[in-house]
């Protein structure tokens, strides 16, 4: 029998308009591929390679300054006025201040008696503190169990109040602001503010609170965040290496040099009459925290910030809420950018110096460019290059500035630096949804005020894993694992990789390959704790 040829099924018509279509494609590229696309892509480089230097120079001045600071000892009390507070015989406990402690929290099942119990054992005097649980919770079992822990401490002799509201509005800026209208609260100099899952040591406000009541120029105290759950998954892992950097680094830098820095939203003390000057907390982004922290800033209060006392919380181990945190953390200080720029640069109250910083070094350089080259040199650019090898990249800004920047951001973390180079495949995989948010942010796109609130898993992990051991019909929601864009970047990864490998000479195909393979293990949702579907 005769061999069947493929024109035997396939016309010889449709063969004819596939050659056809893919001569134009190559007629086409070969056509605006000079004129077009290699100069596009070399001002691009030229543009990513401006932003690399400015990131590089940003994070050198920091470790100077850090090393610095360490050689020198600037410790904040060598800085600033501090005295451990004493009782008075005659004035008793009056000596003391009025400290208001603010937790609010929403559908907090998990985790809402840690941050309870270690607010109501927080060593000051019981008539000078009021402990108030803002709950704004949905599920009313939740409600329930919230108030009958706040009512099983009352009973104990503890002042705190369970607040509730009709609404949402304004979510956690709008609970504060409502805690704070109380009439309890017009006696209270200080307000320390934990998340639902922070558990403040006992010492806590007797480190704190001494350095508001010896400096009237303090507004806020902001104290560091210790993870208990760093170990959970290599996702943790990557969140501590990043968050302790901005710990270690940046915080103590902006404290150190510009008594400014953002606030955290968690685990500091403000003082409530700096607050009712900078116009109060305000609801129009997704950063309260950050937003009241640059106003107060504005009307010449200063900020202090001590890493030596450390609260423990909890990281978010699913990519689910790690995804919803990091849209928030990234799309906030842009939006906030956008609204307060012309505002910073008309103040007359604070130094031309400290308007240079906040603009460019807080809010441009690490809250902007940061995200934006990250994602664009490194996932975009850079593989572009292997199909247009007449464009290149010079070594010092592919190579060098990159590796050094990386080796300083790790410092933090010492006990990490072997898994370095995951943090960096990590880091490019989440530079996608940063940048993205931050364009959001800056255009006020849709989503720009999306709030969501970080899911917190608590010791429920456990309980859940030990049911998934259970026989039942597995459950499989593919939707819920499947992420789009981080497989479409994925695709593009591998084909600048397989152009590479089959036509290049430098071996650059090695790490688009792997950062590739990053991109589809997220992509396809392995990544972070897998909660079992109950």
């Amino acid at each position: 029998m005769e061999r069947l040829s493929t024109t035997t099924f396939i016309p010889d018509t449709f063969l004819g308009a596939r050659d056809d279509f893919s001569m134009q494609m190559g007629v086409l590229w070969s056509k605006i591929r000079a004129p077009l696309i290699v100069p596009l892509l070399r001002i691009t480089i030229v543009l990513c390679l401006i932003m690399s230097v400015m990131l590089f120079i940003e994070r050198l001045y920091m470790a100077i300054v850090i090393v610095l600071i360490k050689l020198f000892g600037r410790k904040p009390d060598k800085r600033y006025n501090w005295e451990p507070m004493k009782d008075d015989v005659e004035l008793g406990n009056s000596a003391y201040p009025m400290v208001l402690v603010q937790i609010p929290m929403y559908n907090e099942r998990e985790v809402y008696q840690l941050s309870i119990g270690a607010a109501c054992g927080l060593s000051w005097p019981s008539d000078r503190i009021i402990i108030q649980v803002l709950d704004d919770s949905t599920d009313s079992t939740v409600k329930d169990m919230v108030e009958l822990e706040c009512q099983r401490w009352a009973s104990k002799g503890i002042n705190i109040k369970y607040e509730i509201r009709d609404n949402r509005n304004g979510y956690k800026a709008g609970a504060l602001k409502e805690g704070l209208k109380r009439s309890y609260v017009k006696h209270c100099d200080y307000v320390a503010i934990f998340d639902a899952d922070f558990q403040p040591e006992s010492d806590f406000l007797c480190r704190t609170i001494p350095f508001l009541v010896h400096n009237p120029e303090l507004a806020l105290v902001q104290t560091r965040w210790k993870f208990v759950n760093s170990n959970e998954c290599l996702m943790t892992r990557m969140q501590e290496m990043s968050l302790d950097y901005h710990f270690t680094v940046e915080q103590e830098v902006g404290s150190s040099t510009h008594a400014f820095f953002g606030f955290n939203g968690t685990a500091g003390v403000w003082r409530i009459a700096a607050i009712n000057e900078a116009g109060g907390w305000k609801d129009r982004t997704t950063v309260e925290d950050m937003d009241l922290a640059v106003r107060a800033s504005l009307k010449g209060w200063k900020f202090v910030y001590l890493g030596s006392i450390k609260v423990k919380n909890e990281l978010p181990s699913t990519f689910k809420a790690y995804r919803y945190q990091q849209h928030r953390w990234s799309c906030g200080p842009a939006n906030l950018f956008r609204k307060m720029v012309m505002e910073i640069i008309r103040n007359k109250k604070v130094s031309l110096w400290k308007k240079v910083h906040v603009i460019y070094s807080f809010f441009f350089v690490r809250k902007i460019i940061a995200h934006i080259n990250a994602f664009v040199f490194y996932c975009i650019v850079l593989p572009a290059t292997v199909l247009v090898p007449e464009v290149v990249v010079p070594k010092w800004g592919g190579i060098y500035i990159p590796s050094i920047i990386t080796l300083l951001n790790a410092v933090g973390t010492p006990r990490s630096l072997h898994l370095l180079v995951f943090w960096i495949l990590f880091e490019n995989v989440m530079s996608l949804h940063r940048t993205k948010a931050t364009i959001i942010g800056l255009l006020e796109a849709s989503r720009v005020n999306e709030w969501i609130v970080t899911e917190k898993l608590g010791d429920a992990l456990k309980t859940l894993t030990v049911a998934a051991k259970l026989p039942r019909k597995p459950r499989i929601r593919i939707g819920e694992r499947l992420h789009l864009l981080e497989l479409a970047v994925g695709c593009y990864l591998f084909f600048c990789g397989t152009y590479d490998f089959a036509f290049g000479k430098n071996y650059f195909y090695l790490f688009l390959y792997i950062q590739a393979m990053a991109f589809y293990i997220i992509g396809f949702g392995y990544v972070g704790t897998f909660v079992p579907n109950s």
